[in-house]
């Protein structure tokens, strides 16, 4: 439920501050400020959420992005857009990547074995994505809205990021119904760590720190944007673009647990990874949305295998009790990242629309390259 709220902002949202006249740099700061937000809750529950719990932590967190949310869909001004972002903690990544996230992943492998790890998280991202498909196809509701009520564009689209708000709700009130499974593993603090495990944290934060800015550049609602303004695509075939990129990215979850098996979690990453940046280029040029599209999906078929390997393999390194913070500090500088790229990103997009993909699609190789000569040898325990 939360992935699809997630994932029906990010692609709205681009198409939504075009339509109440934001400029591309407003855009791109408007997107940085929700993002900055996700930054900030994600670095208060690195350092305290084991302390207080991780449920009410939760509670919290949901709670503040239902208000956000209602003041995004209700402004049109960018200082009102940009507070209630920031707020809100919304994030126009459009994949659910916020403080949640953090919790929920450091739960996750006390639930199985060392060898069930990184099925379970595969799983787990499997079911985020399925919500984040959802989500893109509801992004075609503004669509329907407008025809069966005579709405326009952007009183349509304020009534479906209510929908989403609405849905926030759902979630506070399945949170308050969960039980102590997500505090198991949970350590006395979330600031202690042995010095083995701070030595690997401090080298794998500094490369998902760049693999982070790059993606900074490549948020859903920017690629939105991309494809409203050069190819002039409605919300109902943007939508649609991205729920089979997230069914894409569903499917390739699985695919990677079962091809992390064969060849290790490191090779998984990267192996995957650098075809799906070059793909991304050949979007950035592609002569008219079809092929764009075609090349997207594809592209959007691989960048994902990275995900439930990068976080099984992150968990695999460090003590159970360490878990909250290896998950808090490596989501955080990847959120960090992104609330700085997006404004860079709107403004490179002013001058030529293609160029925020190059640039963001370089930077990703540039990691994948690093990760792999810094990890290579350092292997989870299932692979020892």
């Amino acid at each position: 439920m939360r992935a699809l709220t997630t994932s029906l902002f990010g692609v709205l949202a681009g198409l939504y501050l075009a339509n109440v006249g934001i400029s591309a740099r407003d855009v791109g700061l408007v997107l940085a400020a929700g993002l900055a937000g996700a930054a900030v809750a994600a670095t208060i529950a690195t350092f305290a959420a084991d302390r207080v719990g991780r449920r009410r932590f939760l509670l919290a967190a949901s709670g503040l992005s239902v208000v956000g949310t209602v003041a995004f869909a209700l402004a049109s001004d960018p200082a009102v857009l940009a507070v209630a972002a920031f707020v809100g903690m919304l994030n126009g990544m459009g994949r659910d990547r916020g403080v949640a996230l953090v919790l929920e992943q450091a739960a996750l492998p006390s639930t199985t074995t060392d060898r069930g790890r990184t099925r379970v998280i595969a799983v787990y991202t499997m079911l985020q994505d399925l919500g984040h498909a959802t989500g893109a196809l509801l992004a075609g509701a503004p669509t329907l809205i407008e025809r069966r009520w005579a709405f326009t564009g952007v009183a349509a689209q304020r009534a479906t990021l209510l929908g989403c708000a609405a849905a926030g709700i759902v979630v506070l009130v399945l949170y308050a119904r969960l039980g102590e499974v997500i505090e198991r593993g949970r350590g006395a603090s979330g600031v202690r760590v042995s010095p083995a495990t701070r030595g690997i944290l401090v080298r794998i934060s500094a490369l998902f720190a760049l693999d982070g800015l790059g993606g900074g550049f490549l948020t859903t609602a920017m690629l939105a944007y991309f494809f409203f303004e050069r190819f002039g695509a409605r919300e109902d075939l943007v939508g649609a673009l991205f729920f089979g990129a997230r069914l894409m990215n569903a499917l390739s979850h699985l695919a990677a647990a079962r091809l992390a098996k064969r060849i290790g979690l490191v090779n998984t990453m990267v192996f995957t990874h650098v075809p799906s940046s070059l793909l991304l280029v050949t979007v950035a040029f592609a002569p008219s949305f079809p092929v764009a599209a075609v090349l997207f999906l594809l592209r959007e078929g691989l960048v994902e295998m990275d995900v439930p390997t990068r976080q099984s393999y992150v968990f695999a390194v460090v003590a159970p009790e360490e878990r909250t913070t290896a998950s808090g500090v490596t989501n955080l500088v990847r959120l960090a990242a992104w609330a700085i790229a997006p404004a860079f990103a709107g403004a490179l997009s002013t001058t030529s629309l293609f160029v925020p993909l190059v640039i963001g699609a370089g930077m990703k190789i540039g990691y994948d390259a690093l990760l792999y000569i810094a990890f290579r040898s350092v292997r989870p325990p299932e692979e020892r």
